[in-house]
C-alpha cells in the first residue's frame, strides 16, 4: 500500500515536471542582407580558403604562419579554454548521474565488563571494522541539470570555434606584417637606386662647378639632394628592420635564421591568389567562427536561464546505502550486513530572500546581452566583408593607372636626365622630375601592399576557411588539428 502511494506520488511529480519545464528563450534572428552591395572578385568562384596560404607560392610565408600559430599566446589561451569548457561539460553532465561513495573505518578499544562483584574487569579489547557504499541521485524533474549541461556543451562548441578564430587572426597578422616587409624591401630598392642616382648627379655637379661650368649653388643643390636620398634610404632600411623584428617576435624564429631566408624568397611583391566569397551573405557569415561562437553564447545563456528558472521548483533526491560490520572481542566475532533504499526526499523552496528570483533576473539580463552581442557581431561581419570588397575593387581600378603613372614619370625623368647631361635642362628641372618619378614608384609599391592587405582582410572576414559542419576538424584536439590543417 505504501509503495503504491509512493509510486503514485512520483508519477504525479513527473507529470508536473513535464508541464512546468522551463521553456528555452527564442533564438534571435539577425538581419542579414540578401546580397553583397560591393562587387565580388571574379564573381566569387575562386580558391578554397582553407588552403589559401599554401597556394600563394611562398613557402617562407607558410612556415612563418605555422610557427606563429604554435608560438601565439592567443592560440594557447584559446586551446586552454577548450580544455576548461570540456571539463565544465563533464561536470555539468555528471550532475545528471548518481553519485557513489565508499567508506571504510576501523577502531580498537577496551571493553569494560564486570564478571563478579568486587573482581577486577578482564582485559578485553574489541575490534570494530565497518565498510559500505552510499549512493545519491538527484532526479532532474524540471530540467535544471539538463539545461546546465546544454549550456556547457554550447560553450564548448564556441570555445572550439574561438580556437580556429585565434589561428586565423594570427595568420592574418603574420601575412600583413610579411607583406609590409616585402613592400618595405621594394621601397628600399627604390630609395637606394634613387640615392645612387642623386649621388652620381652630385658628383658630376661638383666636377662641373670646380671647372666653372656650373654655379656653386647648383652643386650645393645637388649635394643636398644626395643627402636627402641617403637619409630616405637609411630611414627605409630602419623600417624594414622593424618589420623583421616584428616577425621574429610573432614566429619565435631567431633573427639570423629569418634574415638568411629572406633573400631566397625575393622581394618581388606578388598579388595574393583570389579568395572565394559566397554570393549569399548568410552562407559567407556561416563560415565565421566568431559569429558561431556568439550564437553558441546565446544558446548557452538561454540554457542558463532555463536552469535558473528550474531552480525555483521542487527538487527530488533518492539515496541508498549498503554496509557491512565486523565486531571481534574476547575471541568471538560478529558479522552483520545492512542496506537501505531511501529516503526519497522532496524539497520545496519556500523563502530564500529573493535569491532565486534574482538569479533568474540575472540570467535574463545575460541572455539579452548575448543576443545583442550576436546581432552586433553579424552586422560587424557584414561590414568587414563589404569594406574588404570595396578596397579590392578600388585597388584593382587604381592599379593600371598607378603603373602607367610610374612608367610615364620614370620615362620623363630619364628624358630630363639626358637633357641635363647635354646641358639642355637645369638641375632644378632634373630634381623636380626625380621627385615626381620617386613619388610615382612609391605610390605603386604602396598600392600593391594595400591590395595584399585587402586580400588578407577578406580572408579574415570570411573566417579563414572554417566550417561548422567539419566535425572531423571541430572534434579534434587543438594540437592534432594544427598539424592536420592550416587555416
Amino acid at each position: 500500500m505504501t509503495s503504491a502511494k509512493t509510486l503514485s506520488a512520483l508519477a504525479v511529480l513527473l507529470a508536473l515536471a513535464g508541464c512546468a519545464a522551463p521553456m528555452a528563450s527564442p533564438q534571435p534572428v539577425p538581419e542579414i542582407p540578401t546580397q553583397w552591395q560591393a562587387p565580388l572578385p571574379h564573381q566569387g568562384s575562386l580558391t578554397d580558403l582553407s588552403q589559401w596560404w599554401q597556394q600563394q607560392g611562398d613557402p617562407l610565408l607558410v612556415a612563418l604562419i605555422e610557427s606563429a600559430q604554435q608560438q601565439s599566446p592567443t592560440v594557447a589561451t584559446a586551446a586552454s579554454r577548450i580544455a576548461q569548457a570540456r571539463a565544465s561539460r563533464t561536470t555539468a553532465g555528471a550532475a545528471l548521474l548518481p553519485t557513489l561513495d565508499a567508506n571504510l573505518s576501523a577502531s580498537r578499544e577496551p571493553v569494560q565488563t564486570v564478571i563478579a562483584p568486587g573482581s577486577p574487569p578482564p582485559d578485553i579489547v574489541a575490534t570494530t571494522i565497518t565498510g559500505g557504499l552510499q549512493a545519491a541521485w538527484e532526479i532532474d524533474l524540471f530540467g535544471a541539470n539538463r539545461a546546465s549541461r546544454d549550456a556547457a556543451q554550447a560553450r564548448l562548441d564556441g570555445a572550439q570555434a574561438q580556437w580556429h578564430d585565434a589561428r586565423v587572426s594570427v595568420a592574418a597578422e603574420v601575412a600583413n606584417l610579411y607583406s609590409s616587409l616585402r613592400s618595405c624591401e621594394r621601397l628600399l630598392q627604390i630609395s637606394q637606386a634613387d640615392a645612387a642616382s642623386r649621388g652620381e648627379t652630385a658628383r658630376l655637379a661638383e666636377l662641373a662647378a670646380q671647372a666653372g661650368f656650373q654655379a656653386p649653388a647648383a652643386a650645393a643643390l645637388a649635394r643636398a639632394s644626395a643627402a636627402e636620398g641617403r637619409g630616405r634610404a637609411t630611414q627605409q632600411r630602419a623600417l624594414c628592420d622593424i618589420d623583421i623584428k616584428g616577425l621574429v617576435a610573432l614566429s619565435g624564429w631567431q633573427e639570423p635564421d629569418l634574415r638568411s631566408k629572406l633573400p631566397v624568397a625575393g622581394a618581388d611583391i606578388q598579388d595574393f591568389a583570389p579568395v572565394s566569397v559566397a554570393s549569399v551573405p548568410a552562407q559567407a557569415l556561416g563560415q565565421r567562427p566568431d559569429i558561431f561562437n556568439a550564437e553558441r553564447e546565446v544558446a548557452a545563456a538561454s540554457a542558463d536561464l532555463g536552469s535558473a528558472q528550474a531552480q525555483r521548483y521542487p527538487r527530488l533526491t533518492l539515496r541508498g546505502s549498503i554496509g557491512a560490520l565486523r565486531y571481534r572481542a574476547a575471541g568471538m566475532t560478529f558479522d552483520t550486513d545492512t542496506w537501505a533504499i531511501g529516503p526519497l526526499a522532496l524539497s520545496l523552496p519556500l523563502f530564500d530572500g529573493g535569491r532565486s528570483a534574482a538569479n533568474v533576473a540575472s540570467a535574463e539580463a545575460r541572455y539579452v546581452e548575448a543576443a545583442a552581442l550576436y546581432r552586433s557581431k553579424v552586422r560587424q561581419a557584414v561590414r568587414e566583408v563589404e569594406e574588404a570588397l570595396v578596397n579590392l575593387q578600388s585597388t584593382a581600378q587604381r592599379s593600371d593607372d598607378a603603373k602607367v603613372a610610374s612608367e610615364g614619370y620614370r620615362a620623363s625623368f630619364k628624358g630630363t636626365e639626358a637633357r641635363y647631361q647635354s646641358g639642355l635642362a637645369s638641375l632644378v628641372e632634373l630634381e623636380d622630375a626625380r621627385r615626381t618619378a620617386l613619388a610615382a614608384d612609391t605610390a605603386l609599391a604602396s598600392l600593391q601592399r594595400e591590395r595584399r592587405a585587402a586580400w588578407v582582410a577578406l580572408y579574415r572576414a570570411m573566417g579563414g576557411g572554417w566550417n561548422a559542419t567539419d566535425t572531423a576538424l571541430n572534434n579534434a584536439t587543438p594540437t592534432a588539428a594544427a598539424s592536420s590543417r592550416n587555416p
